[in-house]
């Protein structure tokens, strides 16, 4: 009986492993050569084989770009100081005039890719930046002649333009896309199949708000993560002002509306910016970047089965998971993951650096 059952879990084991490789090669194959006309370079998360999803808020399209970048040095740290100076020198135009929006670690390679605007406002131009990991130098990522695929996304509501597209995630063969959109209910999660075949239609998610006390389904998700809870798939989120919220992805059902379990509250007046899960010492946790903490890392342990906050916090208050704030490392804006033990960071000084993660 044993024996059965080990090798009934070793045949779904080799089925989920084909699986993923026929989708990654389902992906690989769905490019094709162009060129890119991104109107802006916002959020950004990898697919397999070094495809890089970026999410044109402006133009309301996202698009899985091959980088054909899937070799790479997996033991050098990154370390840049004054990051936009260098990427303007590189650019012909001066640090200030650089705005990095998002950085992400190719898993195929270790290389690290950013997302930046050259200008302000809507004359600033997009630009993808490369920084190789075993040499240390930046280079830009040609939009010409790369195998390419896009899908529309809807328009942000309201005069933010830069919600139409607030968080992506790629995951068990689907992109996962936060947004606030024209739709009925404003803040949108969309699931959408890789390769792109259709966007389909947003689920609508209702969370309860305890900083303000009230449900809410406008408020759009601001980063998100997903991670296994009692082996069960979930999407972390987090919002403005700043509720942690848990969501089953299954009940994730275009067309539908959800409501989210509120498992904390970091404090309003509050804007989170980037989070990364990991596991240490057999516990999980998430570090995350908020523009009112810092750079804290959350305790994920008991969370499935934490109470749900559902009664008012007043006066910045915090609750439900407990967190601790890494308060060796000042005004840190994004972070990555870069291998088991360590991530990468981004200040607002520009000082990007690896360190272990906490």
């Amino acid at each position: 009986m044993q024996r059965w059952i080990r090798t009934l879990a070793a045949a779904f084991a080799l089925a989920v492993g084909l699986s993923a490789t026929t989708r990654a090669s389902e992906l690989t194959d769905s490019l094709k050569k162009g060129t890119p006309e991104l109107k802006s370079a916002g959020q950004l998360a990898f697919g397999p084989d070094g495809v890089l999803f970026v999410g044109d808020t402006a133009g309301t399209t996202v698009f899985a770009i091959s980088t054909g970048d899937v070799k790479g040095d997996s033991k050098a740290a990154l370390k840049v100081e004054k990051l936009a100076e260098k990427i303007g020198a590189m650019l012909g135009a001066s640090g200030a005039d650089i705005t990095i929006n998002d950085m992400k670690v190719n898993p195929a390679s270790g290389n690290l890719y950013l997302s930046i605007a050259r200008g302000k406002g809507a004359a600033g131009m997009p630009a993808i930046v490369k920084l190789d990991r075993a040499s240390g130098k930046l280079s830009q990522f040609e939009l010409k002649e790369v195998p390419f695929a896009s899908t529309k996304v809807g328009a942000a509501s309201g005069k933010d333009p830069t919600v139409a597209i607030t968080g992506l995630v790629f995951a068990k063969g689907n992109l996962y896309l936060a947004g606030q959109t024209n739709e009925e209910f404003a803040s949108t999660f969309r699931v959408i199949p890789v390769p792109f075949k259709d966007k389909g239609k947003g689920t609508s998610i209702e969370i309860y708000h305890a900083a303000h006390a009230k449900l809410e389904t406008n408020s759009p998700i601001r980063t998100f993560t997903i991670i296994d809870i009692a082996n069960e798939a979930n999407l972390l989120a987090s919002y403005t002002c700043t509720p942690l919220v848990k969501i089953p992805l299954d009940s994730l059902k275009p067309g539908e509306k959800v409501k989210g379990t509120t498992v904390a509250e970091l404090g309003n007046q509050n804007k989170p910016m980037d989070m990364v899960p990991y596991t240490k010492d057999g516990k999980q946790f998430v570090l995350m970047t908020n523009t009112k903490h810092g750079l804290i890392k959350v305790k994920l342990e008991g969370i499935d089965k934490v109470e749900p906050l559902v009664a008012p916090v007043r006066g910045g208050g915090v609750a439900g998971l407990a967190y601790d704030k890494i308060s060796e490392l000042k005004d840190v804006v994004q972070i990555d993951k870069l291998d088991a033990e360590r991530f990468v960071y981004l200040s607002k000084d520009g000082t990007l650096d690896t360190v272990p993660l906490p």
